[in-house]
Protein backbone atom coordinates (compact mmCIF):
# COMPACT_ATOMS: atom_id res chain seq x y z
CA UNK A 1 0.00 0.00 0.00
CA UNK A 2 2.47 2.77 -1.33
CA UNK A 3 -0.11 4.55 -3.42
CA UNK A 4 -1.25 8.33 -1.93
CA UNK A 5 -5.10 7.64 -0.50
CA UNK A 6 -7.08 10.56 0.02
CA UNK A 7 -8.06 11.67 3.63
CA UNK A 8 -11.47 13.45 4.03
CA UNK A 9 -11.99 15.96 6.84
CA UNK A 10 -14.22 13.92 8.68
CA UNK A 11 -11.52 10.99 8.34
CA UNK A 12 -8.90 13.26 9.71
CA UNK A 13 -11.10 14.17 12.65
CA UNK A 14 -11.47 10.56 13.76
CA UNK A 15 -7.83 9.83 13.22
CA UNK A 16 -7.06 12.52 15.00
CA UNK A 17 -8.65 10.90 17.82
CA UNK A 18 -7.45 7.13 17.41
CA UNK A 19 -4.00 7.45 16.05
CA UNK A 20 -4.30 3.29 14.95
CA UNK A 21 -7.40 4.45 12.33
CA UNK A 22 -5.67 7.24 10.84
CA UNK A 23 -2.48 4.36 10.36
CA UNK A 24 -5.02 2.36 8.49
CA UNK A 25 -5.90 5.35 6.26
CA UNK A 26 -2.42 6.46 5.13
CA UNK A 27 1.01 5.07 3.66
CA UNK A 28 4.54 4.96 5.24
CA UNK A 29 5.91 7.14 3.30
CA UNK A 30 2.52 9.86 4.65
CA UNK A 31 3.22 8.81 7.95
CA UNK A 32 6.81 8.84 8.00
CA UNK A 33 6.52 12.28 6.29
CA UNK A 34 3.64 13.40 8.65
CA UNK A 35 6.20 12.28 12.03
CA UNK A 36 8.96 14.14 10.66
CA UNK A 37 7.67 17.60 9.77
CA UNK A 38 5.06 17.20 12.95
CA UNK A 39 8.55 16.31 15.39
CA UNK A 40 6.79 19.09 17.69
CA UNK A 41 3.60 17.00 18.87
CA UNK A 42 5.25 13.30 18.58
CA UNK A 43 3.00 11.73 20.98
CA UNK A 44 0.26 11.16 18.25
CA UNK A 45 2.60 10.80 15.45
CA UNK A 46 4.63 8.19 17.26
CA UNK A 47 1.70 6.75 17.59
CA UNK A 48 0.61 6.80 13.90
CA UNK A 49 3.72 5.78 12.46
CA UNK A 50 4.37 3.20 14.87
CA UNK A 51 1.00 1.52 13.75
CA UNK A 52 0.99 2.10 10.52
CA UNK A 53 4.79 0.35 10.63
CA UNK A 54 2.98 -2.60 12.50
CA UNK A 55 0.64 -2.91 9.72
CA UNK A 56 3.11 -2.66 6.99
CA UNK A 57 6.56 -4.92 8.16
CA UNK A 58 5.21 -7.23 10.93
CA UNK A 59 4.40 -10.53 9.98
CA UNK A 60 2.06 -12.96 11.30
CA UNK A 61 3.71 -13.52 13.87
CA UNK A 62 6.69 -11.16 14.10
CA UNK A 63 6.84 -7.47 15.06
CA UNK A 64 8.80 -5.47 12.50
CA UNK A 65 11.51 -4.32 15.27
CA UNK A 66 12.22 -8.08 16.37
CA UNK A 67 12.30 -9.54 12.49
CA UNK A 68 15.63 -10.79 11.71
CA UNK A 69 17.89 -11.91 8.35
CA UNK A 70 16.05 -11.45 4.31
CA UNK A 71 12.72 -10.83 6.87
CA UNK A 72 14.24 -7.63 7.90
CA UNK A 73 14.70 -6.16 4.03
CA UNK A 74 11.95 -3.56 3.96
CA UNK A 75 12.75 -2.66 8.09
CA UNK A 76 16.46 -2.03 6.98
CA UNK A 77 14.95 0.58 3.84
CA UNK A 78 12.23 2.02 5.90
CA UNK A 79 15.10 2.80 8.30
CA UNK A 80 17.03 4.41 6.10
CA UNK A 81 14.61 6.85 4.79
CA UNK A 82 13.87 7.78 8.57
CA UNK A 83 17.30 8.99 8.68
CA UNK A 84 17.25 10.20 5.63
CA UNK A 85 14.18 12.57 5.84
CA UNK A 86 15.02 12.93 9.59
CA UNK A 87 18.63 14.40 8.47
CA UNK A 88 17.87 16.77 6.12
CA UNK A 89 14.99 17.93 8.75
CA UNK A 90 17.92 19.31 10.48
CA UNK A 91 18.37 16.49 13.38
CA UNK A 92 21.57 14.48 14.38
CA UNK A 93 22.22 11.07 14.65
CA UNK A 94 21.88 10.87 18.48
CA UNK A 95 18.01 12.37 17.80
CA UNK A 96 17.19 10.47 15.28
CA UNK A 97 17.80 7.46 17.22
CA UNK A 98 15.89 8.31 20.20
CA UNK A 99 12.69 8.95 18.07
CA UNK A 100 13.98 5.63 15.83
CA UNK A 101 13.81 3.82 19.44
CA UNK A 102 10.04 5.79 20.67
CA UNK A 103 8.84 4.72 17.45
CA UNK A 104 9.68 0.53 18.49
CA UNK A 105 8.68 1.26 22.01
CA UNK A 106 4.81 2.42 20.55
CA UNK A 107 4.72 -0.44 18.43
CA UNK A 108 4.97 -2.84 21.34
CA UNK A 109 8.67 -3.22 21.68
CA UNK A 110 9.14 -3.46 25.29
CA UNK A 111 12.29 -1.62 26.74
CA UNK A 112 15.32 -3.08 27.13
CA UNK A 113 17.37 -1.85 30.47
CA UNK A 114 20.78 -1.93 29.71
CA UNK A 115 22.16 -0.95 32.89
CA UNK A 116 24.41 -3.91 34.08
CA UNK A 117 23.44 -5.30 37.47
CA UNK A 118 26.00 -7.10 39.53
CA UNK A 119 23.42 -8.80 42.02
CA UNK A 120 22.86 -7.19 45.39
CA UNK A 121 24.42 -4.11 46.77
CA UNK A 122 26.75 -5.25 49.82
CA UNK A 123 26.05 -1.70 51.70
CA UNK A 124 28.59 -2.11 54.46
CA UNK A 125 31.47 -3.13 51.89
CA UNK A 126 30.32 -0.06 49.66
CA UNK A 127 30.51 2.34 52.57
CA UNK A 128 33.78 1.09 53.77
CA UNK A 129 34.84 2.06 49.91
CA UNK A 130 33.41 5.65 49.92
CA UNK A 131 34.39 6.61 53.20
CA UNK A 132 37.84 5.43 52.52
CA UNK A 133 37.67 7.95 49.27
CA UNK A 134 36.48 10.45 51.43
CA UNK A 135 39.31 10.29 54.25
CA UNK A 136 41.80 9.91 51.61
CA UNK A 137 40.25 13.40 49.47
CA UNK A 138 40.63 15.41 52.71
CA UNK A 139 44.05 13.67 53.65
CA UNK A 140 45.41 14.55 50.03
CA UNK A 141 43.56 18.41 50.18
CA UNK A 142 45.54 18.95 53.37
CA UNK A 143 48.41 18.18 52.19
CA UNK A 144 48.09 20.76 49.37
CA UNK A 145 48.15 23.19 52.07
CA UNK A 146 44.39 24.01 51.87
CA UNK A 147 41.35 24.23 55.18
CA UNK A 148 38.58 23.02 54.81
CA UNK A 149 35.61 22.06 56.83
CA UNK A 150 35.55 18.40 55.72
CA UNK A 151 39.04 18.31 57.96
CA UNK A 152 37.08 19.18 61.88
CA UNK A 153 35.16 15.88 60.61
CA UNK A 154 37.79 13.64 59.42
CA UNK A 155 38.43 12.23 63.01
CA UNK A 156 34.71 11.11 63.01
CA UNK A 157 34.63 9.81 59.69
CA UNK A 158 38.26 7.47 60.06
CA UNK A 159 36.17 6.55 63.61
CA UNK A 160 33.40 4.99 61.55
CA UNK A 161 36.16 3.49 58.69
CA UNK A 162 37.23 1.37 61.61
CA UNK A 163 34.07 0.68 62.70
CA UNK A 164 32.91 -0.75 59.52
CA UNK A 165 35.89 -2.91 59.51
CA UNK A 166 38.86 -0.49 57.85
CA UNK A 167 42.54 -0.58 58.78
CA UNK A 168 43.60 3.46 59.29
CA UNK A 169 46.74 2.50 58.46
CA UNK A 170 45.85 1.39 54.71
CA UNK A 171 44.31 5.27 54.17
CA UNK A 172 46.51 8.12 52.41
Amino acid sequence: MNATTVISPAAEAIAAEFPEAKAQLITRTEARQGFVKGIVKTGALIKTYAATLNRDLSTSVTPWYDLKGKLKGDVNTERAAFVTEMTSAGFNKGTIDVYWQRVKEASGRVKVDNKVSGGTVDVDAKTLTELKTMINRIFKAEEEGGEFIASQIKGALMDAFTVMGGNVMELG
